[in-house]
C-alpha cells in the first residue's frame, strides 16, 4: 500500500442529508484545537454590522463605544441620528432586518412607533438611533466620554 494516502471515514450519522460527527468527538476537536483559533468577539462584529447597516441608510454621525471596562450593563453602543422621525424608524428598521439576516434578533425595541429616539437592545450591545434635537440634548457620547470609540469598518 506505498504511496496510498489513508482515506477518513466519517460516521454514518446523516443530518439535513449531511454527514454528521459524532458529538462527543466533535467536541473532543474543538476543545483540543481551541488555542489555534483566533478569538472572535461576536458582539463586536454584530455591533459592527449593526453600524454598517445604519450607514448604509443614510444615518449621520454613527458612532461605535466600547463599553467594556466601562460599563458592566452591555459591551457596545452604536449610536446614529437620522435627519426627521421617518429617517430615525426607517434606520433602526435597516438594523433590525440586516441582524436578522444574520441570526441575530433583537431583546426589545423601543421608541419605533414615535421615531424621536429609538433604542434596539441585542443584550451585548445596544443600538441608539436619534433624532438631532434629541441627540444634542441627551449627548450620549458625553455621558459616556470614558468609552473609547471603536472603527466601524473591519480593517
Amino acid at each position: 500500500m506505498a504511496g496510498t494516502a489513508r482515506r477518513r471515514v466519517l460516521p454514518a450519522t446523516f443530518v439535513f442529508g449531511r454527514p454528521a460527527w459524532n458529538l462527543a468527538r466533535a467536541a473532543s476537536y474543538y476543545m483540543k484545537h481551541a488555542h489555534q483559533r483566533p478569538r472572535v468577539d461576536r458582539a463586536l462584529e454584530q455591533a459592527r454590522a449593526a453600524a454598517l447597516a445604519c450607514l448604509d441608510q443614510k444615518a449621520n454621525d454613527v458612532v461605535l463605544l466600547d463599553l467594556k471596562g466601562v460599563s458592566g450593563m452591555t459591551d457596545y453602543f452604536v449610536i446614529a441620528s437620522g435627519t426627521s422621525d421617518t429617517h430615525v424608524r426607517s434606520v433602526a428598521e435597516r438594523v433590525i432586518d440586516a441582524l436578522r439576516s444574520i441570526g441575530v434578533r433583537p431583546h426589545v425595541v423601543e421608541g419605533l412607533n414615535e421615531g424621536r429616539w429609538v433604542v434596539v437592545d441585542f443584550t451585548d450591545f445596544v443600538v441608539h438611533v436619534f433624532h438631532p434635537t434629541l441627540r444634542t440634548y441627551y449627548q450620549l457620547e458625553r455621558l459616556w466620554g470614558d468609552a473609547p470609540e471603536m472603527a466601524i469598518s473591519h480593517s
